[in-house]
């Protein structure tokens, strides 16, 4: 079974919970500008709108282990894979030389480089997920705005959430 996240922009409230677990669940050290490794998992903040109409919306975002991973596509030493099974993007960092093609050719701005050089990225808590437990940012999410399955299962939950809006006229 492939994996993936979908982020329910409408129940995020930004309170930094995924990015605290994953900090947790993969030993990283907090980082500050070219200070080596952050969360590999974000939380942007966007404003639209003005007076009086403004709105504030958060976005949660990792790696989205991309079906066709423009990553994987340029790392000249083979270093990023997908894991067979649950076709997890990961990364070798024994492999890798830190050229940084990856973080060019993610659409996402995802890589994150460590203070050895070598890329560092979500890998969906692949631990985790082989004891049959959601990944950390998953589990934590207060608002169950994040959640992660078949990408397929995933997509058609979105389609009937859609639907069911227009039917609504919300």
């Amino acid at each position: 079974m492939s994996y993936a996240f979908y982020l329910d922009l409408e129940r995020c409230t930004g309170c930094m919970a995924c990015a605290v677990a994953c900090m947790d669940q993969n030993d990283l050290e907090v980082g500050g500008p070219g200070g080596g490794t952050m969360a590999w998992r974000q939380v942007f903040q966007i404003e639209t709108g003005s007076f009086p109409e403004a709105r504030l919306r958060y976005v949660s975002l990792a790696c989205m282990h991309c079906e066709d991973a423009p990553c994987l596509a340029v790392c000249p030493t083979g270093a990023i894979s997908r894991q067979s099974g649950t076709q997890v993007v990961k990364v070798d960092a024994d492999l890798c030389i830190g050229c940084h093609s990856c973080a060019i050719a993610c659409p996402f701005g995802v890589p994150r480089f460590g203070k050895d050089g070598t890329m560092q990225k979500c890998d969906l808590c692949s631990v985790r997920l082989e004891h049959g437990l959601e990944p950390a940012c998953v589990r934590v999410c207060p608002t169950k705005a994040l959640r992660h399955g078949d990408p397929n299962t995933l997509a058609l939950d979105q389609e009937k959430k859609a639907a069911a809006r227009l039917v609504s006229g919300a």
